[in-house]
């Protein structure tokens, strides 16, 4: 019997656990299983190709890679990466189907419906359709339809979360029949990830595109450079990661940037970098000192910087635009394969640098506004020369009021005002209140104090964006909170931060994971319900501990939502 999902009641068995939450979808309780030999046909406009056998890519050499990558991966998620929901179940209940009789799936069936856009790879917002059906009946015949691979490769993630793992070996669904209509509400779909201040090794960052793309996020940002470390090699400047790096050991090659960009592509990802100028390249200083004004001032650094050390490139300066142009002509064309975008920075610009700044010698903004105009100009130019689109960071646009292009986006983070403010300017905006979806905020100052300041201006030594924003604050965060509904279409989506003064390899995972699941799904499913109230906490949270059991079994180290007794009990843990 086909029932429809129940929205407002929660039972102690995980009725459904799909993360994000899909447009519309319907669910049965039959059980079917699945064997790792079972039949798989692709079918696209160009394309068809006979199933292949479990972890042999032979029969699939003419289907489209992401297709034939999404195939792979999910049959390492379903047959390996597995888990048994005993949390999800009452204790010591016999929660599990019995093995004997058992029906299996037999066929699952993929239909692509148009070819995919040249630009699949690296597509602008909303210019890849993500949208998928997905049907199981009780006989055993699951379909996926999708316009385009990444639309396949969405429906095959989804497909995975139907699937738990038996005490007794094999996997299966209780779920039959299933049907899942699906599409996200925003084209943009991000977390930006900071590897300048601490280094993370490609497998950290492999790692977070894949739990990315698990999650339906789309994009992943990578601020690599910052005032503290230049780990990005660049072939012309080869002195820039050679002195600017932690250690000769932690830098990025263009090769390893190409093929995380290749690898992030392949799931629907697609991977960009940021340069952030000019205030946060202090680390430039290591190679060419001649480019930075006021370097690590000391002891009163605060005055100049957000951070130490303090820093930004000259303005004015005419070997600030050699070592750019040098610059650009390197890194941006190697970047057009996978990206249609490249972020230029421009947060935190601190004027009180520039009376170092022997090229002005002064912090007047009525004579740096115009030399920061040029500096924006002449980066954007370089950017549209490759073909791709400059992304910067609201105050470029709301506190140095510069004339941006139409095709610059503007990347929010200080207010949800400023959403509106940036799409009322006529500019497409991403949203990313740091008071709901920065992942770092809460874990104390990391900057140390001397007895005096210690003991009055400082204590309790909280951070700038403190409380922790715990999963229920980012998941009410709604980008379109104050933007006029005929300015919402200017709103691309969202990012979710995570910097690195207190993150590194160590702690990224649990940092991360699964707080930013909560932003995942208010990027694909919107964050209102279909009454247009916020979305239930109650039927979120055995969701979103269900999604945290899958990416612990997929290697990565989430936190816990709530305790088992919560998850075995219901609502006996709501208030």
């Amino acid at each position: 019997m086909k029932l429809l999902i129940a929205l407002l009641v929660v039972s102690a068995q995980l009725a459904s656990a799909l993360w994000p939450l899909p447009e519309s979808y319907t669910n049965g309780t039959t059980v079917l299983w699945l064997k790792r030999d079972v039949r798989i046909t692709y079918t696209g406009p160009d394309q068809s190709a006979s199933p292949p056998s479990y972890g042999n890519n032979q029969g699939w050499q003419s289907s489209p890679q992401i297709v034939r990558f999404a195939i792979q991966r999910t049959y390492q998620t379903i047959f390996s990466e597995g888990y048994v929901p005993w949390k999800f179940n009452p204790r010591n209940s016999n929660f599990e189907p019995s093995v004997e009789g058992q029906t299996f799936i037999n066929s699952v069936t993929l239909k692509q419906t148009a070819p995919d856009p040249p630009n699949v790879l690296k597509p602008l917002a909303g210019e890849v359709d993500e949208s998928y059906k997905l049907s199981l009946t009780e006989s055993g015949e699951a379909t996926i339809t999708a316009a385009t691979s990444i639309g396949i490769s969405r429906g095959l993630t989804t497909f995975t979360q139907l699937f738990y793992k038996h005490t007794k070996g094999g996997v299966y669904t209780k779920l039959a029949p299933v049907e899942i209509k699906d599409a996200p509400k925003f084209a943009h779909r991000g977390l930006n990830m900071d590897v300048s201040r601490n280094y993370f090794q490609l497998a950290d960052i492999r790692r977070m595109i894949d739990n990315l793309a698990y999650s339906k996020f789309n994009r992943l940002h990578l601020h690599v450079i910052d005032s503290q470390s230049w780990p990005l090699e660049v072939p012309a400047l080869p002195d820039l990661a050679a002195k600017g790096a932690y250690g000769s050991s932690m830098t990025y090659s263009p090769n390893d940037i190409e093929q995380l960009q290749n690898y992030a592509a392949l799931q629907g990802v697609q991977m960009y970098l940021e340069i952030d100028l000019p205030g946060h390249v202090a680390s430039i200083h290591w190679s060419q000192p001649e480019l930075i004004a006021a370097y690590d001032k000391q002891p009163d650094w605060n005055i100049y910087s957000n951070e130490p050390p303090s820093g930004s490139i000259k303005l004015n300066s005419s070997k600030t635009y050699d070592f750019l142009g040098t610059l650009w002509d390197d890194l941006l064309p190697r970047m057009t394969t996978y990206s249609a975008y490249f972020h230029t920075g421009g947060d935190e610009v601190n004027i009180q640098t520039y009376n170092f700044d022997d090229t002005v010698n002064t912090n007047d903004t009525a004579i740096l506004q115009p030399l920061m105009q040029k500096l924006i100009d002449f980066n954007h130019d370089a950017v549209r020369a490759r073909g791709l689109v400059p992304i910067v960071w609201e105050e470029m646009l709301l506190v140095w009021n510069l004339t941006l292009g139409e095709d610059v986006i503007v990347q929010t983070w200080q207010t949800s005002t400023n959403v509106a403010a940036t799409v009322a300017s006529g500019h497409k905006a991403l949203a990313g209140d740091y008071n709901f979806w920065y992942l770092d905020c809460g874990q104390g100052q990391w900057l140390d104090f001397y007895p005096g300041a210690s003991s009055t201006q400082y204590y309790p030594y909280n951070d700038y964006c403190y409380p922790r924003h715990n999963w229920r604050v980012m998941y009410a965060y709604d980008p379109l909170e104050g933007v006029p509904e005929d300015q919402q279409h200017l709103v691309l989506g969202g990012e979710v931060h995570i910097w690195a003064e207190q993150t590194d390899p160590a702690n990224i995972d649990r940092m991360v994971w699964p707080r930013a699941c909560a932003a995942a799904e208010v990027l694909w499913s919107g964050a209102k319900d279909s009454e247009g109230q916020n979305r239930s906490q109650i039927v979120a949270s055995p969701r979103l501990s269900d999604m945290r059991e899958r990416l612990v079994a997929r290697g990565t180290m989430a936190e816990p939502i709530q305790m088992p007794f919560c998850l075995m009990e219901g609502e006996k843990c709501a208030l």
